[in-house]
């Protein structure tokens, strides 16, 4: 009887704790409620940036992690892709997908990057400048992909996976606003 009394109360704990949470979770993520609902994309903009910051405490580090969201959206992008042109049977359909890669490419592995530089040193508007241009980017990417692919299974999938990145830059583009008006 001992026993199954401790099995009882151990779920209690646990359900106990998880009610808990939310209450915790709430008051360090006010940073990030103030912020998101600022954004045209307040769900995405919180729903990217609660795992990354669990007790944020201040605005530039919340735009730095939505940046490196962005970063890391567009370079799953690009690898996809990469991947599309290797298993492309159309000539037509790969040269648009390597345009689209080399639309990519410099704003992986250079502008994002030196964008978040540029934030850790306080010039915000260069960052928002850079996340503009990768979200013109992925748009020059998507009208590729519409004029020559539209039919095609795969692009729907791409259009998608545009549409999140373009949606991302939105997002970091007002939390760096957001940014730059509170100071």
């Amino acid at each position: 009887m001992k026993k199954s009394s401790a099995v009882t109360s151990q779920p209690s704990l646990y359900l106990f704790l998880l009610l808990l949470l939310p209450l915790q979770a709430h008051s360090s993520d006010d940073l990030i409620d103030t912020v998101c609902k600022e954004t045209p994309f307040c769900d995405l903009c919180e729903a990217s940036l609660r795992p990354l910051i669990p007790s944020p405490s201040d605005p530039k580090s919340l735009a730095s992690a939505m940046a490196n969201v962005v970063l890391g959206n567009m370079t799953d992008n690009l690898g996809y892709i990469q991947s599309l042109i290797r298993h492309s049977k159309d000539p037509a359909a790969e040269r648009a997908l390597a345009q689209c890669a080399e639309m990519y490419r410099p704003v992986v592995r250079f502008n994002i990057p030196q964008a978040i530089e540029a934030m850790q040193r306080g010039e915000f508007g260069f960052a928002k400048y850079v996340l503009g241009d990768a979200e013109k980017q992925t748009d020059s990417c998507q009208k590729r992909i519409n004029s020559i692919m539209a039919d095609d299974e795969s692009s729907v999938a791409l259009t998608a996976r545009n549409q999140l990145v373009k949606n991302l830059c939105d997002v970091a583009i007002s939390v760096i606003k957001s940014l730059m008006n509170s100071r």
